[in-house]
């Protein structure tokens, strides 16, 4: 492998963590990075973990994608995708300038707070159509940034739908597509920046096919849940991901 060296331990915990990211991925629409960045933190070095994370992302949304195909509504995906646009090369280029520590505990303290106070909550909140496409449009570029920087475009888009409302199939229709795009792209941009070297390639070779595996099982559960258990366990994996967040950032 050029350039490292990993042994058959390590490259069995990435590929473990592969499976249960596209597992995720599969049945929720979204957590790829947020499950697998929690796995390879650990056993690879940091700066391959992002561009790593962006190609296991688009790997796994595009399994997933094919579960609510039919909701898709891409009138009111775009605003997300435009600023989306916007926020990605933002991104990749805070990736080198800006420390992760404040970026993941900032958002890790977001992500639990929410996702405790919705699961506490005896009833969910929601704001409608409050906003309209122009508040779609600043969370996009939100998601777009977190896409750019550590390939995590979902969250912030995630929970937005949740507070705007309506069936699972139709907020997984637009925070799907969103999530496809943008880290296609934010991996374009890795690459373009130099991000997605040779052993970043060799990682991909081993772990992606666990991811699409693990993407497939779970797409095939995803109707086995009602909406509200479904929303549940959603708001469960957020909050798991931002206590991952906050114990990466401080080195857990």
């Amino acid at each position: 492998m050029p350039g490292l060296s990993f042994d058959s331990a390590t490259l069995a915990f990435v590929v473990a963590g592969a499976l249960v990211a596209g597992f995720t991925t599969g049945f929720a629409g979204f957590g790829t990075g947020l499950v697998a960045s929690g796995f390879w933190f650990h056993v690879l070095p940091a700066a391959m973990v992002p561009p790593l994370v962006a190609l296991a992302s688009v790997a796994g949304q595009i399994v997933g994608l094919v579960t609510v195909r039919s909701a898709f509504d891409w009138k009111r995906t775009m605003p997300f995708l435009v600023g989306g646009a916007v926020g990605i090369p933002l991104g990749v280029a805070a990736l080198a300038a800006i420390s992760p520590f404040w970026l993941k505990t900032c958002a890790g303290a977001f992500l639990v707070i929410y996702s405790a106070f919705q699961l506490l909550a005896r009833r969910r909140r929601e704001i409608g159509a409050w906003g309209g496409r122009w508040a779609d449009s600043i969370v996009g570029i939100g998601g777009g940034f977190l896409g750019g920087f550590a390939g995590l475009s979902a969250p912030l888009p995630v929970v937005w739908l949740q507070l705007r409302g309506g069936p699972t199939d139709s907020q997984r229709a637009i925070y799907q597509p969103f999530n496809l795009i943008v880290l296609t792209l934010a991996s374009a941009g890795m690459a373009i920046d130099g991000q997605i070297t040779a052993p970043v390639w060799w990682i991909a070779l081993f772990s992606l096919p666990a991811t699409l595996g693990g993407a497939w099982i779970g797409a095939r559960l995803y109707g086995a849940v009602s909406p509200r258990t479904f929303q549940r366990l959603v708001l469960s994996l957020l909050l798991t991901s931002g206590g991952i967040l906050l114990a990466q950032a401080f080195g857990a």
